[in-house]
């Protein structure tokens, strides 16, 4: 396995073509490589919760669905790990300001 600085980590920010010519270096020169997946973004989970295909065009004027607090809070549980937030409380504040921004209505 190679060392922790040399490990590779998946860097949305870097070009497909980056990402894939430092893989293959890093493949090639050890033979091992780890690869860091996350949970799915909230934005995704919210609108299998609201049985929907997409938010609002127009999320302050229009609301196109609802999701209850506790179906919120199951979303932040499931996303604690990759948040950057204290608490359930805290990353329940942030899933519902995702839903807010996608024209959800926050029940409960």
């Amino acid at each position: 396995a190679l060392p922790p600085a040399e490990v590779l980590k998946l860097n949305l920010s870097m070009s497909s073509c980056t990402f894939l010519m430092a893989l293959c270096r890093t493949f090639n020169s050890a033979k091992s490589f780890t690869f860091v997946t996350k949970t799915p973004p909230a934005a995704v989970l919210l609108l299998k919760a609201a049985k929907l295909e997409k938010g609002s065009k127009e999320s302050n004027r229009s609301k196109v669905g609802k999701v209850t607090s506790a179906q919120v809070k199951e979303i932040a549980e499931l996303k604690m790990p990759d948040l950057n937030a204290a608490s359930v409380e805290t990353a329940m504040s942030m899933v519902a300001g995702t839903a807010r921004s996608m024209g959800l209505l926050v029940e409960g």
